[in-house]
């Protein structure tokens, strides 16, 4: 119930970038930022929260099979949405993607509710990119703006549902949880290095706006030692 309660902040970010990109046409340089910023959110909470989580189980098999798993599942998402081309492709590629976010949230809090919490915040940032980036996709087909906002905030709503799913892991052995955290922890480092930062690199780039991958981490690192 308490990871449930967490999706609540991503999916309002979600339906806040959406009602925002149908509103406004944001500059490439502040998009790339924003990717940038939350690459390095997302970095920062996979590596201080997850990967300890997953270190400490030891378990080689486990790791292993668990993050194999992860990379096949992110590689399987990009080849289905790099092969069907059309609105409902990319609505059926993204909501998976979400729905794989929402899972993730929920076993980050199966390792704890500290680790829950700075996930939220991370995963916040990056889905409302999400919401901003799909939103400006889906105005080359639908003229509505408000269709667009409801299939946006629909799609959201699959967040919670991955979060749910995480439950019946928490009474699993400390293995098998591990496995299941390593399973996120490539999820997320996939978001990073092959969705979020190629995507801003496709943009002007300043050294300022590099700079942004370092203050999220930096931030988010900060507040996690102050979280103690």
């Amino acid at each position: 119930m308490q990871a449930l309660l967490y999706t609540l902040a991503p999916v309002l970010a979600v339906v806040l970038g959406a009602i925002v990109a149908s509103r406004t046409k944001l500059k490439p340089g502040l998009v790339a930022g924003l990717q940038h910023l939350a690459a390095g959110v997302v970095f920062a909470a996979a590596a201080t929260e997850i990967l300890p989580q997953v270190k400490h189980e030891a378990s080689p098999s486990a790791t292993l099979i668990g993050g194999a798993v992860g990379v096949a599942t992110m590689l399987g998402l990009k080849a289905l949405e790099a092969r069907f081309k059309g609105p409902m492709a990319l609505l059926a590629a993204i909501g998976i993607d979400i729905l794989v976010d929402g899972l993730v949230l929920g076993l980050a809090f199966v390792a704890g509710e500290k680790a829950g919490l700075l996930l939220t915040i991370a995963l916040t940032l990056e889905v409302l990119f999400l919401g901003l980036t799909l939103t400006d996709e889906l105005a080359e087909t639908y003229r509505s703006r408000l269709r667009i906002i409801v299939i946006v905030s629909a799609l959201a709503l699959l967040l919670p549902i991955g979060a749910l799913a995480a439950v019946p892991v928490a009474a699993l052995s400390p293995v098998m949880i591990a496995g299941f955290l390593s399973f996120g922890l490539m999820a997320l480092l996939y978001l990073v290095t092959e969705e979020l930062l190629v995507e801003a690199h496709e943009k002007p780039d300043t050294p300022l706006i590099s700079s942004m991958f370092f203050f999220g981490f930096l931030a988010l690192l900060t507040l996690e030692e102050m979280m103690g």
